[in-house]
């Protein structure tokens, strides 16, 4: 059995780590780079790093804080925020990280995810999604809408069909946001987790709501994903990595060695 993952994610505004709640109310928590540090110290698995901004301001990701994270750290670190080109994808590359994350941009441009594919590898690509949840609808079957633009606007387009075109087109894996459940601790998203993980086979990373182990537990088990994204849980001081992975692994969850 392939051994689940932890993995913090940094959401970063004007170089500064941020946390919100439903995307909204974002307020300075810290330096990145010394945050980054102190998880990969404490034996998480990857580093996420969303400058969450940049697309909504139509600008470049900062490149600079991503060198400074990824020289401090040396453990898989996945970057997203604003790549529109595969130009921009092999800056990322080049500035120090292993993958790169792409969002609204691939949204915009879905062949941007078979260029960086055929270019860097799948496993290079991960396919970001921000997810709202929605009346049915014919447009949105799932009940689940695509949102972009750090979520501010709704494209009608439905989350599972998404998923699978991102996979059909060469993302190696899918970081699977909920809008609804982010910075709120009260647990992730399960049935969305659950649908999108079951009807793809690329990795699920499950992201938005965890406030206790037990909902990364759930997530991985109930929700079948590969990894539990986490924030506000160690941003906070609430728990530990090496706490939450000892968790996991006492209620019967596969994890990576911990350190």
């Amino acid at each position: 059995m392939l051994s689940k993952r932890v993995i913090p994610c940094l959401d970063v505004r004007d170089g500064r780590l941020t946390k919100g709640i439903k995307f909204k109310g974002n307020v300075d928590i810290g330096d990145p780079v010394e945050t980054a540090r102190t998880y990969y110290e404490q034996g998480a698995d990857e580093i996420v790093f969303y400058d969450i901004t940049a697309s909504s301001d139509g600008r470049g990701i900062f490149l600079d804080v991503v060198e400074k994270v990824a020289s401090q750290i040396f453990i898989p670190f996945s970057v997203g925020g604003g790549i529109n080109t595969v130009q921009d994808m092999r800056d990322v590359l080049l500035a120090g990280a292993e993958k790169v994350s792409v969002n609204s941009g691939a949204v915009k441009n879905p062949d941007i995810i078979s260029e960086g594919a055929a270019r860097f590898g799948a496993q290079c690509v991960v396919l970001g999604m921000d997810v709202k949840r929605v009346d049915k609808s014919e447009d949105i079957p799932s009940g689940f809408e695509v949102v972009i633009h750090g979520g501010r606007k709704y494209m009608g387009m439905d989350a599972l069909e998404w998923a699978k075109t991102g996979e059909a087109l060469g993302a190696g894996e899918i970081c699977l946001n909920s809008i609804d459940a982010d910075g709120t601790k009260d647990g992730y998203d399960i049935e969305l987790t659950k649908l999108v993980s079951e009807s793809v086979h690329i990795p699920v990373i499950a992201s938005g709501g965890a406030g206790h182990p037990s909902h990364m537990v759930d997530a991985v088990t109930k929700g079948k994903a590969s990894a539990a994204l986490i924030a506000s849980i160690v941003h906070y001081g609430e728990w530990t990595i090496p706490d939450i992975k000892q968790y996991m692994a006492d209620n019967n969850v596969t994890m990576r060695t911990i350190w």
